[in-house]
């Protein structure tokens, strides 16, 4: 297989990143062996120290595996690799040859947030769903600048989060909202049905401050599954309270 050469500066980011999108767009195919180390150098003409670099990111994202001798065996990234690699090409300006990982993702999203809703209520603390309060109203202040409504939205979702006391719904929500739910972009005009209803995100924080977990959920749910639209929401569309 032919690469193209890159340039000087971030020599291992390019030789990884072509890697990294030769392995997710199927051109090299589960436990298909890559080129060694000296005949990647060369295609790519850079040194092996920076092929050595890419092989490892690779390997940390669950796209290679190293066996012993030296070789390395391309993994099938639908089994082995998590969130990272989406992030990864999100960065990059790439996305996963996957046509519904918007949607996917976007029901993750409300997968994880309303049982965190559920759990904050039933397990934060008076400080925590102060807090969450507090947020929802710095937000709905905001309204109906949606771009702020959306930085203050992923704000008051890290508190509900937090409040749930769990750890491994923290580092996803982490994943979720970094580059823009992981994957393209859905811009806060898309997501007006959800931003701009006040009056549900008060309804929420009021459960959770109540400690009533269903309603909380509910609530969450309701929010979180609103319809994601492509058209601009028109100027001065006012929040509902």
């Amino acid at each position: 297989m032919a690469f193209a050469p890159v340039p000087r500066a971030s020599v291992s980011d390019h030789v990884f990143g072509q890697l990294r999108d030769a392995i997710v767009s199927g051109r090299y195919r589960p436990e298909e062996t890559l080129p060694g180390e000296r005949e990647l150098a060369a295609a790519f003409e850079v040194n092996r120290h920076a092929v050595r670099e890419a092989l490892r990111r690779l390997q940390q994202l669950g796209l290679v595996r190293v066996s012993q001798g030296g070789a390395t065996r391309v993994l099938d990234w639908r089994v082995h690799a998590g969130l990272d690699l989406a992030l990864s090409l999100t960065q990059s300006g790439d996305v996963l040859p996957v046509e519904t990982l918007v949607r996917d993702m976007l029901e993750m999203r409300a997968c994880v947030g309303t049982d965190a809703a559920r759990l904050c209520a039933e397990r934060g603390d008076p400080a925590a769903t102060a807090a969450v309060v507090r947020a929802v109203e710095e937000y709905a202040a905001l309204a109906p600048d949606l771009p702020r409504m959306a930085e203050a939205n992923i704000a008051m979702w890290r508190l509900i989060v937090s409040g749930s006391g769990n750890t491994a719904y923290l580092l996803a929500f982490n994943s979720l909202v970094a580059g823009t739910l992981a994957v393209g972009e859905v811009p806060p005009d898309g997501r007006a049905a959800e931003l701009l209803d006040v009056a549900g995100h008060r309804r929420l924080a009021a459960a959770i401050a109540a400690g009533q977990g269903a309603a909380a959920a509910g609530h969450a749910r309701a929010l979180l599954t609103a319809p994601v639209t492509t058209p601009a929401t028109p100027s001065g569309r006012e929040a509902r309270a």
